[in-house]
């Protein structure tokens, strides 16, 4: 078989989907379809104005939260807990495992870990990159018997 590899430099989500439907089929036929199911939320404040939110979704029994961001004046605050506090009821309302997620060194990791996250997986620094951690939450029936507000600490 003859092969180019071709390098695509600008935004094509038509291909991106293409690529993504390639491996959901695979999958489908494997037994495990993917079907992620979005999950998004908004933080505002008093006035209605955005100061942060959390995009994730649910695939394979696992909420992945891809991003967690707030603007500065929102930080220390408790919006990121509530945030996942809120992720978190929604996975185990779906039945979930747990969530995951990531960060890098510079960002997070110990806030998530005060929540009760632990790490499962990293990228070590190197040659100026940033070690990038990967955490995850696997629920329990403990867990699963606490009060929203206790899990969040609020």
């Amino acid at each position: 078989m003859t092969l180019d590899i071709v390098a695509i430099t600008d935004k094509d989500e038509e291909f991106g989907n293409w690529v993504e439907a390639l491996i959901d089929g695979t999958a489908e036929k494997l037994g495990y379809p993917f079907d992620p199911v979005p999950f998004n939320l908004k933080a505002v404040d008093a006035e209605g104005r955005p100061v942060g939110g959390l995009t994730a979704h649910a695939v394979q029994g696992w909420l992945f939260i891809k991003l967690l961001g707030l603007t500065e004046q929102s930080r220390g605050k408790g919006a990121g807990r509530r945030l996942l506090a809120q992720a978190e009821d929604f996975a185990r309302h779906k039945g979930l495992v747990g969530v995951y997620l990531d960060t890098f060194e510079f960002q997070a990791p110990g806030f998530y870990e005060k929540l009760g996250y632990k790490e499962c997986g990293r990228l070590p620094a190197r040659d100026g990159a940033k070690q990038r951690i990967w955490l995850a939450k696997v629920f329990d029936e403990q867990d699963d018997e606490k009060p929203e507000q206790d899990r969040a600490g609020s």
